[in-house]
Order: structure tokens, then sequence, then C-alpha cells
């Protein structure tokens, strides 16, 4: 069976560009740091050593961290209903199914590839959305299991993983470390800020990307159900929701945003946005408006396809 997931052009040429960016960042760093350290094995050995790392372990991260539990389809059996009825509309291996023992109101995707995927929704999800809703909810999460977003966005953050350390470890070692002769703090200095700048730059193009991809998500799962208006149903609820949570019961959870349906931050951004991993939810609701537009527009008698 074709899959009936479908992304948008302009968002996969957005996304392109901004990859293609962040590759040139990845050579120019390694580059610099080969040159800078004069070892291109250490700086392989360690690079690599931290991807791996990072590939392999980060979903079972994010489950631990979000007290994500498997669940059987005895437990939850209208869950594991939707899940499978999508999976199959879609062509797309059925992933572990989880739940979190969570009151605040979201769902996430996690793993390398769709066949080693996990999509974990939370009990407060459960509890506050309608059926609809939460089929929207769950095609969101397999578009992204769908179009290896997670391992896309693993890849893509890697790089400013390592700078982000390379800055921390430069800094105690600054404070903690004993005198240094000219040159060796010259190249300190270096790795330091070259360190700096890549971490900078690569923070708001993955941001740039995680929200291309989460318009990508909606507009895939509206075409998949057939019914953009859940989701945005799904999606002005769970705002709302969660916007009653106090902010510091929504700490712990933002750390996590990237992979949530929808961020935990209580609020719409304002200058924010730039640094937000989703796009607001007027940007969104407006998409699925005009998704759903289309949808009318082709099953009106007598229209061109």
């Amino acid at each position: 069976m074709r899959s009936r997931f479908r992304s948008d052009r302009r968002l996969a040429v957005r996304m392109g560009l901004t990859m293609f960016l962040l590759g040139l960042l990845y050579v120019g760093f390694v580059a610099a740091l080969i040159v800078l350290l004069k070892s291109w094995v250490l700086v392989a050995v360690l690079i690599g050593a931290m991807f791996v790392a990072q590939f392999w372990f980060s979903d079972r991260i994010a489950m631990f961290a979000m007290r994500g539990r498997v669940v059987e389809r005895e437990e939850y059996p209208g869950l594991h209903a939707v899940v499978d009825r999508l999976c199959a509309l879609a062509d797309l291996p059925k992933p572990v199914v989880a739940v979190s023992a969570m009151d605040m109101p979201n769902a996430f995707a996690t793993g390398r590839s769709a066949d080693h995927a996990v999509v974990c929704v939370t009990t407060g999800l459960l509890r506050r959305l309608e059926p609809a809703e939460l089929e929207g909810v769950l095609a969101h999460e397999l578009s992204h299991v769908r179009h290896k977003d997670v391992a896309v966005i693993t890849i893509a953050s890697f790089l400013g993983v390592v700078a982000g350390l390379v800055v921390r470890f430069a800094f105690y070692s600054q404070v903690f470390g004993g005198r240094r002769d000219q040159n060796t703090a010259a190249v300190f200095a270096a790795v330091l800020g070259v360190s700096a700048a890549v971490y900078a730059i690569s923070f708001l193009l993955i941001r740039a990307l995680s929200r291309y991809r989460e318009l990508a998500a909606d507009r895939a799962a509206a075409l998949l159900t057939g019914r953009p208006s859940a989701l945005a149903a799904a999606l002005t609820k769970v705002t709302g929701e969660i916007a009653r949570i106090p902010t510091k019961d929504l700490r712990t959870a933002q750390a996590f945003n990237a992979f949530y349906f929808t961020p935990a931050t209580g609020r719409e951004p304002g200058i924010e946005r730039f640094f937000s991993t989703h796009p607001s939810l007027e940007q969104r609701l407006e998409q699925l408006g005009r998704i759903s537009a289309e949808l009318g527009e082709a099953a009106t008698p007598g229209k061109a396809g």
C-alpha cells in the first residue's frame, strides 16, 4: 500500500535549506577543531563517540525523563485501536505504544527509525480529548515517525550539543585550570570562540528546522485523517489546558519541548518565537484552516481535483 502521508513542498525546501546550512556549519566546526587541536584522530574519536551515544540512547533518555511506560492492548485497547488504524492507513510499522502518568496533556514520538519508534501520550491527554482529536494528535506523532523527524533533529542538534560541551569544558577549565603559556592560551581562546559561535548559530537553525517539521507534521496528519478541524480542536484544547498549569510545574517538561505535540510554555511566544521549537498556535491553526478549505473544494462535486 502506498503511504497516504504527504508533505508540503515549500516546507520541504525550507527544511532542506536549513539542513544544508547546518551541514556547512558541521564541516566548518570540525575543520576548525582539527586545525586548532592539531589532531583529526582525537576530534574524530570524540565526536564519533558522542554521536553514537546521543543517536542510540536519546529515545530511552526521553522515555525515562517523561516517565513513559510501554502499555499493552489489554490495558489501553482504545489507544491501540487508533494507532493500529492510522498505521494501516499510512502503511507504517506499528510503533511501541506508551503512556506517561502526567496530568499535562501532551504526546511525543521518539526513536531513531520507524522500526525502533515509540509513540507516547500522557494520561492528561487521554482524559481531555475526544476520539477524533486524539486521532489527529496520534497522526501528527506518526508523521514524525514516518519522516524520521526524531533522527533528523537528533543529528542536526548534535553539533550544538558538542559545541555546548566544548564551551562548558572550556569555562570550567579556565576557572579551575592552572596557568598556561601564551600559545596554549591562544588555542584555548580560539576553540572557545569558535564553539560559542557554532552553538549560537546551530541553536537558531535547529529551532527553525523544528518549527518547519512541526508544520509539516500537522499538514501530513490533517491529510491522513481527512479531519483538519479535529487536529485544530486538539491543538486549541491542549494549548489552553497547558496555559492553565503554573509555570513552575512546567519547568521540568520544558527541557523536552522539541519532542512534544505542543510546547510546555504556558503562553504564546512573543519575541521568543524565534527561539521556539514549535510554530505559534495561530500559525498552526491558519495552516489547518487552509487545508480544511482545500479538502472542502476537493469534495465539492464538479470541482477540478
